[in-house]
């Protein structure tokens, strides 16, 4: 009976720290998606508007909405906007001209 115990309060101390991480982070509110629609909506954003460029659209609006806020929106949420920068990924492959990649072998 005494190992039982013992058993049930180890457990418990080693499920103690698992259960108070467990729910960090709480669910945003209808208060608060109220609040981001209308701060999107006074930078120009129209939800209603059948517009056929619709990413386009918010996105410029989220971007207006980052710039008044500064970055310290960037830094609460887990994701980034849109970085300003230059990429070779598509650059194509330069020719080596007649030469083969066996020249000279």
């Amino acid at each position: 009976m005494k190992s039982l115990i013992q058993a049930v309060v180890i457990a418990a101390v080693l499920a103690a720290p698992v259960a108070s991480f467990a729910q960090s982070n709480q669910p945003v509110t209808r208060a608060q998606v109220r609040a981001e629609l209308i701060q999107l909506e006074k930078a120009g954003y129209q939800p209603g508007a059948a517009d056929p460029y619709y990413p386009a659209d918010i996105q410029a609006a989220q971007a207006r909405v980052a710039r008044e806020n500064g970055t310290a929106q960037a830094a609460e949420s887990g994701y980034g906007g849109t970085v300003s920068g230059a990429s070779q990924a598509g650059r194509p492959v330069p020719a080596n001209g007649p030469q083969s990649v066996y020249f000279g072998h």
